[in-house]
């Protein structure tokens, strides 16, 4: 194990559990914690949980600095001889940011799907998850239980057998506290191209229309985040249904877009827009369409006072 250090937890000796009772052995087969560099932990591939650099972890670091790792992290053992990251992120990152060279860890021994099983489910019970963390983990853990399901040689049963004869989603839904469909709503999101899965964890998007978007194209779904842009508006349920009716009759066009965003919705406020080629040639080369707003509003107010100053010279 390279660099990693076996802390001292008070077990027994050999000899003194040669003589040990059922009980006894059962009581003193903890888990062994290490001490491992830093350095030597890779972090789990696509893990669906951000690390996020907000006041809780500011909070954990300075924990950290003051009393160190109080619950360590989970690793396995890489075929490489390095570790893997599988429950604790936020702790090793913590442990970066106050500059310990190693953190506590329990080694474990795991497959790769094992890995995933216990990743996820360590971290269902978060405060905060956002949709984009919920569907990627959701869709890790699925294909877990199906290839698991398909196999006889893994050793662990991380679900437990009360979930015996249940479809993988109905596992998921029940660690999680949500429904089968809405398991599989959830996963739908992993469909949506990055800007339309940021408006969603920003809710301006719901989940509901956010589903019904994902059976878009890639080109079909990156002509309406451009839409929603320069309209700021963003799609009810009946508004992303109908788009999905036009995008299987291959009839979705950017105009069909366009007016489908810019129907009235109930208790919709009047906006007025602008399209955005329309504008492009009076706005500065790389404007973002918040400044671009910006922009229009301030040269609104120099035409304002023009026409004011005209008005007082007649």
């Amino acid at each position: 194990m390279s660099g990693a250090k076996l802390l001292d937890l008070g077990l027994k000796t050999a000899y003194d559990e040669l003589f040990m009772d059922d009980k006894g052995r059962e009581e003193n087969r903890l888990p062994r914690i290490y001490e491992i560099p830093l350095t030597e932990i890779d972090d789990f591939p696509d893990h669906p949980y951000q690390v996020r650099m907000d006041e809780d972890m500011e909070q954990l670091v300075a924990s950290v600095k003051e009393r160190g790792i109080i619950t360590p992290v989970t690793v396995r053992l890489k075929e490489d001889g390095r570790y893997e990251m599988v429950s604790g992120h936020r702790r090793k990152k913590a442990c970066e940011l106050a500059g310990l060279p190693t953190v506590k860890a329990e080694v474990r021994e795991l497959t790769r799907d094992e890995a995933i099983l216990l990743m996820v489910e360590s971290n269902l019970q978060r405060s905060t998850i956002r949709p984009s963390e919920k569907a990627f983990a959701y869709k890790l853990h699925l294909d877990a239980l199906k290839r698991q399901g398909q196999r006889t040689d893994l050793t662990s049963d991380p679900v437990g057998g009360k979930y015996a004869g249940k479809e993988s989603a109905d596992i998921v839904g029940e660690l999680a506290g949500d429904s089968n469909t809405q398991v599989r709503r959830y996963i739908r999101l992993t469909y949506l191209v990055p800007g339309l899965l940021d408006l969603v964890d920003e809710n301006r998007i719901a989940l509901r229309p956010a589903v019904e978007l994902s059976y878009l194209s890639e080109r079909e779904q990156e002509d309406l985040l451009e839409t929603i842009s320069y309209l700021d508006a963003t799609p009810s349920l009946s508004q992303a249904q109908k788009m999905r009716e036009l995008s299987k009759e291959g009839l979705l066009s950017d105009e069909a877009i366009e007016a489908i965003l810019s129907e009235e919705k109930p208790n919709q406020k009047e906006k007025i827009t602008f399209r955005a080629d329309r504008l492009r040639q009076y706005l500065p080369a790389g404007i973002s369409p918040r400044q671009a707003e910006d922009y229009v509003l301030k040269a609104l107010e120099y035409y304002q006072r023009y026409r004011e100053r005209q008005r007082e010279e007649r």
